[in-house]
């Protein structure tokens, strides 16, 4: 996602539309090994200390007119800087009295690096920061200039790297998740309260997770062999041998999935296992085959990988730093929800999402109810499309489907085969999306499972139901399977709602430090890659 963690991111990313409408046990399983977010917590360093606090060298407040007629591009900040120095009463806050402070040269730093930021390398009057900084800064050459070219490289930099595109241009993305709140004017305040650029407090912690994994993919890039891997056959398998599984080792071994690399061109176990780690971290069934997609996949250009991992740490700018402590999450890339309490994962199930045509909304609501055995009231655009022709074609048609008017609409009737399943889980919203059993439980067992009209469809809708009524005394397995099969529709209100968030993922780093990749499935990294070039300035 879109947090503390994935789910956050990924939503609050973690966690990350357009929409049509409509679409076994309570005991805490062990946290799955690949789950989306890391357990360890991530140290970063980042712009140590903080703001001077002297208060004898000052500077005069008419010149920070002077400074951004000269700078103007700096003046969309002009009432930060400002408000942040009239608090300090127009005292330096880069220089003390021995001269410049560490925070500014490491700022400076940050800033001509801001690429490893998975940003485009374009920092306002670059060359005459540069300048500036280049000048000795003992307490004889204090500089109200770069006083406030650092002071405005710090806005700048903060509004890049903590916030990203602004909320209107990720609304016009379809993005529906709460954004962080993090304006400038919470900027400001963390500024005048002497505090400096600390990343992970403004962050959600993929985005440093997939930071590393940026500089270690450009590496690869600059570094490594990754001539394209050619095949004389469609399916390998083991003890087979050949070169081009040296050149599937060698891949292997440089992205991570292989420990070492033994130079041996047979299909043996390692090699296998080597081929199941990729094959996990890119949400493929583990059988450790090598067929015509695995080598695809392991043909995919570096630099586009390279642009997942860019456009994902900007959705990670976007998510709240903090989630509540107890949520679902659902990422539509991987096509898996995830049960977290406390920011630790409970459970997680495999879902099918709406296809491309229908895409299932990213944004987030509160579980209300649980409705079991329930009608489907047949969506207008489902009933046009498809309902209202086939009756036409077929005057049987809906008692064949367990089907029936209700007023000028249409709706399917509770039982085993009712579309919706034997409950759905309701989340008030105006996308009408909500999560729901199924009776085509063989779609879970596809690798890529975008095939619904934009509802979430749910692997262990039982398992689900169970949960969300765990402390409910009126409830136990029993009464829910009774329900379930009752074929009578029946409303259960939560005693405490649940939130959900629905995001959009395509690269995070799991509990194993493994870099994991899913296809773009609504085609949005591209876009959102060209609009992170587009909005470089400030």
């Amino acid at each position: 996602m879109l947090i503390k963690d994935f789910t956050s991111l990924c939503i609050s990313t973690l966690f990350v539309s357009s929409i049509f409408i409509n679409c076994n046990n309570t005991d805490k399983t062990v946290p799955s090994t690949y789950d989306t977010i890391p357990k360890t917590e991530i140290k970063e360093i980042g712009i140590k200390g903080s703001f001077s606090n002297q208060t004898k060298i000052i500077f005069d407040s008419s010149f920070i007119k002077t400074f951004l007629d000269s700078f103007p591009k700096f003046k969309v900040f002009k009432n930060d800087i400002n408000n942040f120095y009239k608090r300090r009463k127009y005292a330096y806050a880069w220089y003390d009295e021995n001269g410049m402070i560490e925070p500014a040269n490491n700022l400076f730093n940050r800033i001509e690096n801001i690429s490893e930021e998975g940003l485009p390398d374009v920092v306002p009057y670059k060359p005459a920061f540069i300048s500036l900084m280049e000048v000795t800064h003992g307490i004889d050459s204090i500089a109200p200039t770069l006083e406030l070219m650092l002071t405005s490289q710090y806005f700048a930099y903060a509004k890049k790297v903590w916030v990203g595109l602004d909320e209107k241009q990720t609304l016009a993305i379809e993005w529906f998740l709460p954004r962080k709140k993090n304006t400038s004017q919470q900027l400001l305040d963390s500024m005048l309260n002497g505090k400096n650029l600390v990343e992970n407090s403004r962050v959600f912690r993929q985005y440093n997770l997939l930071k590393d994994y940026l500089k270690k993919y450009n590496l690869i890039k600059t570094t490594g062999n990754l001539t394209a891997i050619k095949t004389n056959k469609k399916v390998y398998r083991l003890k087979d041998s050949s070169e081009t599984l040296l050149a599937i080792r060698e891949r292997l071994f440089l992205l991570g999935d292989l420990s070492a690399n033994n130079q041996s061109n047979i299909f043996d176990e390692e090699l296998q296992e080597g081929i199941k780690n990729f094959q996990r971290r890119l949400g493929y069934k583990e059988d450790g085959n090598i067929n015509t997609m695995l080598v695809k996949e392991l043909n995919y250009p570096i630099e586009k990988r390279i642009e997942q991992i860019l456009v994902n740490m900007e959705r990670c700018r976007w998510v709240p730093v903090q989630l509540k402590s107890n949520y679902l999450l659902v990422n539509i890339p991987e096509y898996k929800l995830h049960v977290y309490e406390n920011d630790s994962l409970v459970f997680k199930m495999n879902v099918v999402v709406g296809k491309d045509q229908n895409k299932t909304v990213v944004f987030n609501g509160d579980i209300k109810y649980i409705v079991f055995s329930p009608y489907w009231n047949i969506p207008t655009s489902i009933l046009k499309k498809e309902t209202l022709p086939a009756i036409k074609k077929n005057p049987d048609y809906l008692a064949q489907h367990n089907m029936e008017w209700n007023g000028g609409n249409v709706r399917q009737k509770p039982g085993p085969d009712n579309s919706l399943g034997l409950v759905k889980f309701l989340f008030p919203n105006t996308h009408s999306i909500y999560l729901h059993d199924t009776p085509s439980k063989s779609l879970f067992n596809e690798d890529k499972r975008a095939f619904s009209h934009g509802c979430i469809r749910l692997a262990e809708a039982k398992k689900m139901a169970q949960y969300l009524l765990r402390n409910d005394t009126n409830w136990n397995e029993a009464k829910i399977t009774a329900a379930m099969k009752r074929n009578v529709e029946q409303y259960v209100t939560l005693k405490t709602t649940v939130p959900v968030f629905i995001a959009y993922f395509t690269a995070w780093v799991d509990r194993q430090g493994k870099l994991n990749l899913r296809n773009d499935v609504y085609k949005r990294d591209s876009r959102l890659a060209k609009m992170i070039l587009e909005n470089s300035g400030l």
